[in-house]
């Protein structure tokens, strides 16, 4: 879910090509999730290969990863490793909302009902072992680089970035920011056209920007208060349910009475620990892996060929169209260095 914080943060609209050179740190389980609710049939049906196995993840993350490289962006996923204790009571909202869609979905097919059908099913997306086992392998086998992080993806990814191991931190949620990332970059992996839910209208999906420093000197205020405002709005490590206060209101707050436990109007309100959850974002457990362990790698395309096409019944043009074009592209750039030499 993650903390809202557009308000305050700000985004800044860019392009693709404004991160081209640059490498990203993208939160895996939060792009995987995106493919899973927004890759499927007409009716919510996932993406599924001959043998019943599901395929919706594996689409979005070769071909959406092909295209960034194209664009000349470096990758490197990370994966969620063991969830803070604090996490298990979202978690467990999580799945109750997932159990509810799935009933309301099958209700949506019986009535023929496909636009709720379609609603209703990706809201029930989900990501189970077998799948993440599959998506690291592909990652494998195109040759980018990922990291298993031992706890949360976003606090790692923030960590590479306030390290200059990579130039941004890449997720849908601002949670990047409360660990300390110094850049974050959102809609990189479902810029382009989009649907906008329960209605027949496409809109533009485009890549946005936030740097951390700017957030906090254009609000005033330190890592410390932005992560005292995120409680008061809610984590994922904690459920807040202060009824008219939003991220403006928040703020000011913060910026008044400091700590959450001094604001008045919150007194005998809170039910959370709020040390625990600033220790989870101001002292989060990472991975520290070194700039040279996330060099690109080259592609295994014939095994990529096996996985995709042999395996889960991918096109055999399709694939071979994209690793054409960005192999066509490199050795442009490639020739195009070389006269620059000469």
């Amino acid at each position: 879910m993650g903390v809202n914080l557009r308000d305050i943060a700000e985004p800044r609209k860019i392009s693709l090509d404004d991160l081209k050179g640059r490498t990203l740190a993208i939160d895996a389980f939060n792009t995987l999730y995106q493919f899973l609710s927004i890759i499927r049939g007409e009716s919510g049906d996932l993406l599924r290969d001959s043998k019943g196995n599901v395929t919706s993840h594996l689409s979005g993350l070769f071909y959406r990863s092909m295209n960034l490289l194209d664009t000349g962006i470096k990758l490197v996923y990370v994966f969620d490793g063991e969830p803070p204790k604090l996490k298990h009571a979202e978690i467990q909202r999580r799945k109750e909302i997932k159990k509810s869609a799935a009933v309301l979905y099958t209700q949506a097919v019986a009535d023929n009902d496909l636009v709720a059908a379609k609603k209703y099913a990706s809201a029930t997306a989900h990501l189970d072992e077998g799948m993440i086992l599959d998506a690291k392998k592909l990652l494998d086998l195109m040759g980018i680089p990922w990291i298993q992080a031992p706890s949360e993806g976003e606090a790692t990814a923030a960590h590479l970035a306030k390290n200059g191991i990579v130039d941004y931190a890449a997720s849908q949620d601002y949670d990047s920011l409360l660990f300390g990332a110094p850049r974050l970059v959102r809609n990189v992996t479902i810029s382009g056209k989009r649907k906008l839910p329960n209605r027949n209208i496409r809109v533009d999906v485009i890549p946005e920007t936030v740097v951390l420093s700017e957030v906090l000197s254009r609000n005033a205020i330190t890592l410390e208060q932005l992560i005292e405002v995120a409680m008061i709005l809610g984590t994922d490590f904690n459920y807040a349910d202060f009824k008219g206060i939003g991220p403006v209101t928040a703020l000011k707050l913060v910026k008044r009475h400091g700590k959450i436990e001094e604001i008045p109007e919150l007194k005998g309100k809170i039910t959370f620990d709020p040390p625990e959850i600033r220790e989870i974002f101001l002292h989060p457990v990472v991975a520290n892996p070194s700039k040279s362990e996330l060099e690109e790698r080259p592609a295994r395309k014939e095994e990529v060929f096996e996985f995709l096409c042999k395996q889960h019944d991918f096109s055999e043009e399709r694939i071979s169209s994209s690793f054409g074009r960005l192999e066509e592209k490199k050795r442009l750039e490639s020739q195009t260095l070389e006269q620059w030499f000469q």
